[in-house]
This record gives C-alpha cells, sequence and structure tokens, in this order.
C-alpha cells in the first residue's frame, strides 16, 4: 500500500500550511480516525479498502485548507481529483471511485454506491466517537444505529 503512504505524506504537507495549531491538529484527527475506520468498514464489507482509506484521508482537506465547510463535499472531490492527478498512482476508474465517495459523503440520508456509503459511515463513526461528550446529531443518528449494530457494539 505503498500509495496510501505516498497519498498521507501529500495531505500531511497540505495541512501543514495551517497556521493554526489546534486546526491543523483537529484536521490530522479527524482525516486518520475517518481513515482507519473506512478501512475497517470495507475490509468487513468486502471492498476495496485501499480506495476507501484514501478517500478518507482526502474528504474534508478542501474544508479545512479553506476554513469553510460551504459546500464542502463536492469542492472536496475536485481537489481530491486533483491531488490524485498529481500522485498520479491511480487509474482513471479509481480516481472516479474516490471522487464519487468524497462527493456524496456529507448526504448522509441518502444511499449512494456501496463505496460512497463506507465513506459516510466512517465520518459518522468518527463524528460519534471522537468526542462522546456531544450529542449525535440528527441526520446521523440512523446511521450511527445501524453502524452499531452492525459492529455488535451495543453490549450484546
Amino acid at each position: 500500500m505503498g500509495r496510501l503512504k505516498d497519498l498521507r505524506r501529500m495531505v500531511e504537507a497540505k495541512l501543514n500550511t495551517i497556521e493554526d495549531d489546534e486546526k491543523r491538529n483537529s484536521a490530522i484527527v479527524h482525516l486518520y480516525g475517518v481513515s482507519l475506520a473506512a478501512t475497517l468498514i470495507a475490509k468487513k464489507r468486502g471492498l476495496d479498502y485501499e480506495l476507501a482509506s484514501m478517500a478518507a484521508m482526502l474528504h474534508d482537506l478542501a474544508a479545512y485548507l479553506s476554513g469553510s465547510y460551504d459546500d464542502h463535499a463536492h469542492r472536496g472531490a475536485e481537489l481530491a481529483r486533483e491531488v490524485l492527478h498529481e500522485l498520479n498512482q491511480t487509474s482513471e476508474d479509481e480516481t472516479e471511485q474516490i471522487c464519487s465517495m468524497i462527493y456524496h459523503h456529507d448526504d448522509k440520508q441518502v444511499t449512494d454506491s456501496p463505496l460512497d456509503e463506507v465513506l459516510k459511515d466512517a465520518d459518522v463513526i468518527h463524528h460519534c466517537f471522537n468526542d462522546l461528550s456531544k450529542p449525535i446529531k440528527e441526520k446521523e443518528q440512523k446511521r450511527f444505529d445501524a453502524l452499531v449494530k452492525e459492529f455488535g457494539l451495543n453490549g450484546e
């Protein structure tokens, strides 16, 4: 999985341009956390876990670099395409799959392709488990409940 390592280096270099330490650290924690969750979910579901992990490393990069979450999923897909083109280690089909995951990741109440769903679910897992003091967002509750059941996290 050399290309994932290369992608992480590239993402880290971009994140290191963020001057605010707290914002930069938050970005790193979220992107790596979602990447790990995406890897596990995709592996469990028999999907391409390397592509899922790569998409997760890129999914909120545009928001972190711009400081704005306005239309961040769609802007993120555009930035991901640029980054992947620069990295030059994914096929056209793989680039399209990664960009689709990122483009759709904020539509938590809509069902898209199985790989798109992996990124949505990984994002929800990180949102919900990273800070247990925060309530689960209404738009994420149904998805979170399904993940708890799928992964047997309800203590049963």
